[in-house]
């Protein structure tokens, strides 16, 4: 099997000569995601995903962008493989499109969908990169949503037997299986804030939805394992909150957070870890529904080992509970459609000083090592991954045709130290993956926002290395800051 190490990776040592270094085994990769970058939205037997209704729909997307063609990936993967070769990757997180493998979420597979996914596999073997595969990055086949989609529980086992699929045909080819992407995002954007696919604003859907995504890994994890081997390597990637107080003090701002810690990070880590839903989430809850949608021996269906667990991280946020008149301020960071934060509509989020990302998002290397050392704390005996991380800035190409993005380089170099200095105080972190490999779609924020180390002229598809894929590569090359 061509598996990730999982081996406690070498600290993180201070020279002052070169700055932090790190041990040959921790893992450097970049990341994408299926509706982002592939394109070819209609061909190859793919059916449609929730993204596809989404962006077709008027006013839901910036410019009414859509992934339709997005950079092409589909066709021009040996293109891609061989730049993720000459900036040295180790490894390559890409998602699989659900709607590529089983157009209408269930049946029989599609074989074209299915021989592409092979196809990339072999060509990053060959190129000596190790496939982190990703099963779900938010691209639900539509229709399984017009059948309720992560409010069915049946969505969940329809899960389930997709992992199945995947894993007979790439077998032990992939490094490591990861099951869902960032599932706070489908759940309380998707079905509760209105502002991701599909576009529901229903606070109990929300919470049906997180339970059903649970389950989904849990099912999937296990129908990986079933297929391949109890040793095969799972993981999960979470996008968990960093929120302070906006006054230490104030016991009444601390239960904010604890509301916001809830509904943000326990939701998916009590089941992920204990098999049971936090006691304050479901009192915090319990006004909108009673949790009758978690069947016994649903939480032993959930919490199945994980060989790491995987942290995308952005940016922090601080909130206090609102107790004047009228609507909370809603500086969370998530877009301007209803509140996401489910049972806590008296939570009041701040604006974050600056400096900011193109998203609005604070810059806060710091927030990172506090989130990885609570995580090594509390899970000490799980791996840790960074799966995502990076900024999207505001790049142009100079008059020599490069691209000079020194904000990002200093977002990288900001963020990569604070994992050294998580090391350094004892997390066990295995490997960075920078968010993203290449400008693409950003979802409701169309092609607007570029994430990428790599720039893509929209027109004409050409692939341009920016200053940062030089840094990161550099950074490989060495493993030295």
């Amino acid at each position: 099997m061509t598996s990730i190490d999982t081996s406690p990776a070498t600290d993180a040592v201070a020279d002052p000569g070169t700055g932090r270094r790190f041990g040959a085994d921790f893992v450097w990769g970049s990341a994408t995601a299926a509706y982002q970058v592939e394109g070819a939205a209609t061909e190859g037997g793919r059916g449609p995903s929730i993204w596809d209704t989404f962006s077709h729909t008027p006013g839901r997307t910036l410019n009414g962008d859509t992934g339709d063609v997005a950079i092409d990936h589909y066709h021009r993967v040996t293109e891609d493989v061989a730049l993720m070769k000459e900036l040295g990757l180790a490894a390559y997180r890409f998602s699989i499109s659900w709607p590529r493998v089983q157009p209408g979420g269930s049946g029989s597979a599609n074989p074209e969908g299915l021989a592409f996914y092979s196809r990339l596999v072999d060509e990053l073997l060959a190129a000596g990169i190790k496939p982190v595969v990703t099963l779900y990055h938010w691209d639900l086949p539509a229709e399984l949503e017009e059948a309720g989609g992560w409010t069915n529980r049946a969505t969940a086992y329809a899960f389930a037997e997709y992992a199945r699929i995947v894993a007979a045909e790439l077998g032990d080819r992939v490094g490591l299986w990861t099951t869902l992407n960032e599932p706070w995002c489908a759940a309380f954007l998707g079905y509760a804030a209105g502002v991701h696919a599909p576009g529901r604003t229903e606070p109990v859907a929300a919470l049906q939805a997180a339970h059903h995504l649970n389950l989904a890994h849990g099912l999937a994890a296990r129908a990986i394992r079933d297929e391949l081997g109890e040793d095969t390597p799972v993981s999960i990637t979470l996008n968990l909150h960093v929120t302070r107080p906006v006054d230490a003090t104030s016991a009444a701002d601390a239960d904010a957070v604890r509301q916001l810690d809830a509904v943000g990070n326990r939701i998916w880590l009590d089941p992920l870890f204990k098999g049971t839903y936090p006691a304050d989430l479901l009192a915090d809850t319990a006004h909108l529904t009673d949790w009758s949608f978690v069947q016994p021996g649903d939480g032993e269906l959930i919490n199945v080992p994980l060989d790491s667990l995987g942290v995308n991280y952005y940016s922090t946020s601080r909130a206090r509970r609102h107790a004047g008149t009228g609507e909370p301020e809603r500086a969370d960071g998530h877009g301007a459609g209803a509140s996401p934060w489910v049972g806590a509509d008296t939570v009041e989020f701040l604006e974050m000083p600056g400096p900011h990302t193109a998203m609005g998002w604070n810059i806060d290397p710091d927030g990172l090592v506090e989130l990885l050392l609570r995580l090594h704390r509390e899970y000490p005996d799980t791996p840790l991954m960074i799966t995502e991380n990076g900024a999207a800035f505001a790049d142009e190409v100079g008059p020599d045709g490069a691209v000079h993005d020194d904000d990002r380089v200093a977002y990288l170099h900001g963020h990569i130290d604070a994992v050294a200095r998580a090391i350094d105080a004892g997390a066990d972190v295995r490997g960075y993956f920078v968010w993203s490999l290449f400008d693409n779609f950003e979802w409701a924020f169309g092609y607007e926002r570029r994430f990428g180390i790599v720039r893509v002229d929209y027109d004409t598809q050409v692939r341009t290395p920016k200053d940062s894929a030089r840094w990161y590569a550099d950074l490989i090359a060495t493993g030295s800051l």
